[in-house]
């Protein structure tokens, strides 16, 4: 069962898969994968494949995989991982014990739902139960190039300007998974200091994109609707449209946006789209403003788009990166995605933190205008 009425949920998310060659950070054509060889896809009125429908992108193929391990998994490895995940999701679907003891107050001050208090039942969730499969192969990364599937060294300061900017919300961001609390100075003083998926902008874990990537948790559908001036590409987590306009012109620099500025046109068979123009308030993995996708999606066969995407930051990673996974087709409808029911939920955690600190005031003689006032 798939989640569609999630308030909020704590999981960073990432994804990406291989071809025969990929595609270099310029945008120039690049050579199709053998899956898409012989197969001639329906056509809009103007001639261009037609890419229309909804897509489910739920995988367990990560976005790295482990340092020395190989790209394409053996029938075997890929049977035996998928069986233990069924397993695994079996035993978390069954039945809880109704006589079972409550938590302490506060949690148990275990990593996980507000400290072992309670979360979502297994049912609402669906991170997916296969590998993502290209030409026929299961893949064990969604990163192809670099080739051992593993993302480029960090550029020369990435590191502490990452750091730096920590307390500021992204929109690759998960809710804090620490027990009870995110100790991040201020994190709970202003509701802007909350990640955008929690105040339900944009979705977790690039979601939303570009690029746009698994959540490896739920809300995994996505649908294209096409015509020949736009591609609209609609996100089923936090409900996200982006437009693509069909050969068009970037915006001048100083317009940014939060899922920036995609242009979009046809190579062949192949939907191209350019993206540049993003805000440093979403900072895709660190990323600065400077960040230049390219997206490529070309259908494979009647029910299955081929996804690549290349990541060209100069700032933030030593080379370009490039992924690629498949987005099978599916009939299951997107619903709406019903984000903190009657808008309480934000309200809640900063109410909470005003408690926090009153709490800890009443303990050590202080309190918080006190602090600030010194």
């Amino acid at each position: 069962m798939r989640n569609r009425f999630a308030a909020f949920a704590s999981v960073p998310a990432m994804a990406v898969l291989l071809v025969s060659t990929f595609a270099p950070a310029t945008g120039q054509t690049t050579k199709s994968s053998s899956q898409t060889k012989g197969y001639n896809p329906p056509r809009m009125p103007d001639g261009h494949p037609d890419l229309q429908g909804t897509y489910d992108l739920a995988t367990i193929t990560p976005l790295e995989r482990a340092a020395g391990s190989k790209l394409v998994l053996t029938k075997e490895e890929a049977l035996k991982q998928e069986t233990a995940r069924a397993a695994q999701r079996e035993r978390a679907d069954q039945p809880i014990d109704a006589n079972r003891a409550a938590p302490p107050k506060g949690g148990d001050g275990s990593v996980g739902a507000a400290g072992n208090v309670g979360g979502y039942n297994s049912g609402w969730l669906d991170p997916g139960s296969t590998f993502t499969v290209v030409d026929g192969e299961k893949r064990a990364s969604l990163v192809i190039d670099p080739p051992d599937g593993r993302l480029p060294p960090l550029a020369a300061g990435a590191r502490q300007r990452s750091m730096a900017q920590r307390a500021r919300p992204t929109s690759d961001a998960g809710e804090s998974n620490d027990p009870g609390l995110d100790r991040t100075p201020g994190a709970y003083d202003d509701p802007e200091r909350r990640p955008l998926g929690e105040r339900c902008l944009l979705g977790f874990g690039s979601t939303s994109g570009p690029p746009a990537l698994p959540d490896y948790f739920y809300n995994n559908l996505h649908q294209i609707v096409q015509t020949a001036d736009s591609v609209m590409i609609l996100t089923e987590m936090v409900h996200d449209a982006r437009i693509v306009r069909m050969n068009a012109q970037h915006l001048p620099k100083n317009f940014r946006r939060w899922l920036g500025d995609s242009v979009g046109h046809w190579e062949g068979d192949t939907l191209v789209v350019d993206t540049t123009n993003f805000t440093d308030k979403t900072r895709f993995r660190g990323a600065t403003e400077n960040l230049h996708v390219i997206e490529r999606f070309t259908r494979v066969d009647a029910k299955t788009l081929l996804y690549r995407f290349t990541i060209d930051d100069p700032e933030t990673w030593t080379k370009a990166w490039t992924g690629e996974y498949t987005w099978p087709g599916t009939d299951q409808h997107i619903y709406e995605y019903a984000c903190h029911e009657a808008n309480y939920a934000l309200t809640d955690i900063l109410k909470g933190a005003r408690l926090r600190e009153k709490e800890a005031a009443a303990k050590s003689g202080t309190n918080r205008n006190d602090k600030n006032q010194k």
